[in-house]
């Protein structure tokens, strides 16, 4: 028996390849299938079965093509509907794989399809959950995101939830091995760890929600309590996983397409096109197309282009490093984003000579924005989360989260103001947002929250980010 666990950090999600006896199952692959494909085939095995937890809302699975390339079934748990064929596994259904089996157990609450999928040893020990959203390490999915009926609430959910966890999830062994499609820094949950891995006995002992005292009522209150609300590109995707979607070939093939400075222009214009510049931070701020949005590749970049662009049916026109199309197109297509209809050949070098304007971002370093701030007052603006606001903070700083930028514009004075996040990633987004809606009179702050602390800026007493 192999389990190998196939996690993608830029989305925190786990994919799970299990082979036994030259037969595999995949547990929520990945758009992209041809890793899965390559290494059934370099094994000498064939893909059986691809199973889904739930339809899930933060990326677009693989489930469709890789069903489409091998001819395995899609499975899901009751209660599923799809708009394509896939066998909806009755509670307890079992499905043979070599001398293993793998048996499903509906847990929903999570979403009303949630399901978790035991798989026993060929001596028939119970030996690891693929347990999808319905349990993290360290946390449990959050039970809003689920389409669902005007009569059912999220209380109603987490409800439903403390029961699945007690009735399917806990009677379980303690040597049952976690395997969980997401950890730390998903949307999914709040407080996961940042392990990807673990037993149940230990999440019996560090998971809140496993506690063996607590009440539903209990359970309900900690599980929706500070929810944030969920990026609006969830259930766009959700969508896409329930009705299907166009082959990633397809969106490749389409999304790399070099143009010229003129042709790239000439797109932008007639198609209404957001051109998304992907390079680092740096390069962004030395230099870019006026009005474009950064986003970079080196960060948290699929959930943020998720977050802050919205919907998925954009039309996108890139700006990447050089070589770095493909995966920029790729990284798109998990989170649904599949209109990139080409990239900026030759990059801005290419724009340059061929006279075009470029706009920059007014930069310093956090000892200069230490200084300035000090002598002259200038307005600042945080824009990391509320909990790392909430943590520490410069005395003087007002918070407005990049998720929620949109909503603090009316704050934003005529003076001139400093923004700044943790390290200056995120900065450099909210700043590409404010410029692109006529805000110029910013100054971003170099190396963010942390570099500004390291100059002996006036910062607010430390709080755990757990007791906010």
């Amino acid at each position: 028996m192999v389990i190998e666990q196939i996690y993608t950090g830029c989305l925190a999600q786990g994919a799970y390849y299990i082979e036994s006896e030259g037969e595999v199952a995949i547990v929520d692959p990945l758009r992209e299938v041809t890793n899965y494909l390559k290494k059934a085939s370099e094994n000498g095995a064939i893909i059986k079965y691809i199973f889904e937890t739930h339809f899930h809302a933060d990326f677009v699975s693989g489930h469709v093509t890789l069903s489409k390339e091998t001819g395995a079934p899609i499975i899901y748990g009751p209660n599923a509907n799809p708009s394509f064929k896939a066998v909806i596994a009755k509670d307890g259904q079992e499905f043979k794989l070599g001398k293993i089996t793998i048996k499903a157990l509906h847990t929903p609450g999570h979403t009303m399809e949630s399901t978790t999928y035991l798989l026993k040893d060929e001596n028939g020990k119970d030996h690891a959950i693929f347990s999808g959203d319905t349990l993290f390490l360290g946390d449990v999915g959050r039970p809003d995101l689920a389409q669902k009926a005007a009569d059912i609430t999220k209380e109603d959910l987490a409800g439903i939830l403390f029961e699945s966890l007690r009735e399917k999830i806990m009677p379980l062994a303690d040597d049952v091995i976690v395997y969980p499609a997401h950890g730390a820094g998903s949307a999914c949950g709040k407080n996961m760890m940042k392990e990807t891995v673990d037993s149940l006995g230990n999440q019996k002992k560090m998971n809140y929600a496993l506690r063996a005292d607590m009440t539903k009522e209990e359970f309900v209150k900690e599980v929706t309590d500070g929810l944030l609300p969920p990026p609006q590109y969830f259930p766009l995707n959700v969508k896409m996983n329930k009705e299907g979607y166009e082959d990633i070939a397809e969106v490749l093939d389409r999304g790399t397409t070099a143009l010229s400075p003129e042709a790239f222009e000439i797109a932008a214009n007639e198609t209404g096109a957001l051109i998304l510049d992907v390079r680092h931070q740096d390069d962004f701020v030395k230099g870019h197309i006026p009005r474009s949005i950064f986003i970079g590749l080196n960060g948290d970049f699929a959930p943020w282009v998720g977050a802050l662009i919205g919907d998925v049916a954009q039309p996108l026109l890139l700006i990447t490093p050089e070589g770095k199309e493909k995966e920029a197109v790729t990284r798109l297509s998990r989170v649904g984003f599949d209109g990139t209809i080409g990239y900026l050949e030759g990059g801005l070098t290419a724009w340059q000579n061929a006279g075009k304007d470029i706009d920059t971002i007014n930069s310093v370093s956090a000892a200069k924005a230490t200084e300035r701030i000090n002598l002259n007052k200038n307005p600042v603006f945080d824009v990391r989360k509320e909990t790392e606001f909430g943590s520490e903070h410069l005395t003087e700083a007002l918070n407005a989260p990049l998720s929620s930028l949109n909503a603090h514009l009316s704050e934003l004075p005529d003076e001139t103001f400093y923004v700044h996040c943790a390290g200056g990633y995120r900065s450099v987004i909210a700043a590409s947002i404010l410029k692109s809606r006529g805000y110029h009179n910013l100054i971003n702050v170099e190396g963010g929250f942390g570099a500004l602390k390291d100059t002996g800026a006036a910062v607010t007493d430390f709080v755990c980010p757990t007791t906010l």
